[in-house]
Formats: structure tokens, sequence, C-alpha cells
């Protein structure tokens, strides 16, 4: 900045580094030693005026304001190189939602267990899990109930208060707004197909029987 105003000040005339000089509580301290120092030069100083008063005043000003411009330079530089690093590999949000809802909150879950891994999130690894078995454990105590009140469709969203936790909760507490890469969800879901549709071939004789047994009742 010093040498910017140095080459300004060298355009002006005579007459305008005298009002830099006269006024100068209404311009900027970088601005008036420069002027100060080019009206030295052309030595056109106004009569009265102690430079080297002038001088040790304005110095100190002009160097802390120089210091504090490197500051926020070098501040900039460093957020420019770090916005400007991949970051680890995540599976986001939206990601980690879409498979708690078209699979399970324990799919979800395993997704936002690998990031605190990826994330050195250890104890975070830990909490997680003591939810996910909390979580299921009150879903079981209350299904029976539910189930014999006639309200078996609250079950279709035992999951969504888990879901709203993994996004409002564990994420902006142990991962919170992060620079990170989007990771690919294409393994997970084609593991958690198979786990599904094996699940399903598992179930298929119990499922039978409970629906032979409920024809028969009828």
């Amino acid at each position: 900045m010093a040498e910017d105003f140095a080459a300004k000040m060298g355009r002006k005339t005579d007459a305008e580094l005298l009002l830099y000089l006269q006024n100068r509580a209404e311009y900027q301290e970088q601005a008036v030693l420069a002027a100060l120092e080019e009206a030295e030069r052309r030595q056109v100083l106004p009569a009265g005026l102690d430079a080297a008063r002038l001088r040790a005043e304005l110095g100190p000003v002009v160097a802390q304001q120089q210091a504090d411009e490197a500051q926020r330079y070098t501040e900039a530089q460093a957020a420019e190189v770090t916005a400007d690093e991949p970051g680890p590999r995540l599976y986001s949000p939206v990601t980690i939602t879409l498979f708690s809802v078209f699979f399970s909150m324990l799919a979800g879950g395993a997704l936002l267990a690998i990031n605190f891994r990826t994330l050195h999130r250890k104890g975070a690894i830990g909490r997680l899990i003591l939810f996910i078995i909390g979580y299921l454990v009150l879903v079981g105590l209350l299904m029976g109930p539910l189930v014999r009140a006639g309200m078996v469709m609250l079950l279709l969203f035992a999951e969504l208060p888990a879901i709203i936790a993994y996004n409002l909760w564990f994420w902006p507490r142990y991962v919170g707004v992060y620079h990170y890469q989007s990771r690919g969800w294409l393994l997970p879901f084609l593991i958690c197909s198979v786990l599904r549709f094996g699940l399903m071939l598992l179930l298929a004789p119990f499922l039978s029987q409970q629906l032979e047994a409920l024809k028969q009742a009828m």
C-alpha cells in the first residue's frame, strides 16, 4: 500500500500535496506520509511544518496499518488454501437419510459410523451405537401397545425420529460444517440390497405361516 500511495503522490501537483499536509485529518495516514515524502523530495514543504515530528507521529500508525494488512492477507491466503483442499470422503446427510428411509435406520447409522471412523471420532461411534440400541429397544417396547391399540400405521414412521437425530444431532455435533468430498453410495447400496433380499428369503417361510394362520383364523 505504501508503494501505491507513493506513486499516487508522485502524480499530484504541489498544491495538491499541500492540501494533504494542511488537512491531514481528512486523509489516511499512509496518504499523508507519502505526501510528506513527495513534498520533501520536491522541496515544497509549507512553512512552519515540522516534518520530523509529523513523520514520528504518523510512522507508528502506518506501520501498524501495514502489519494489519499483511496479517489479513496471510489469513485470506490460508483460507484459500484450506478451501482448495479436497477434504475427507464422507457420506452426505442426504445419502444417510435416503439409506435410512429405503433400507432402515441401521443402514443410515452404518454410513454415519463410517463417517465418524474417517474423522477419527471413536467416541462418537460408541454414542451412535448406544443410541441405535436404545432406540430399537424403545420401538420394541412400544410395538405391542401400538398394535393392540390399532395404531399399526404409526409403525411406518417409527424410524423418523432416529433419522432426524442423525441429521440434527449427530452430524452437527460430531461432523459439523465440514468441507468434504461426497462419498460414492453404489457399493453400500448393493450391500444393503443383497442383505435385504437375503433377509426376505429367510423370513419368507415365517411370513407364509403367519399369513396361513391369519386366513384360517378368518
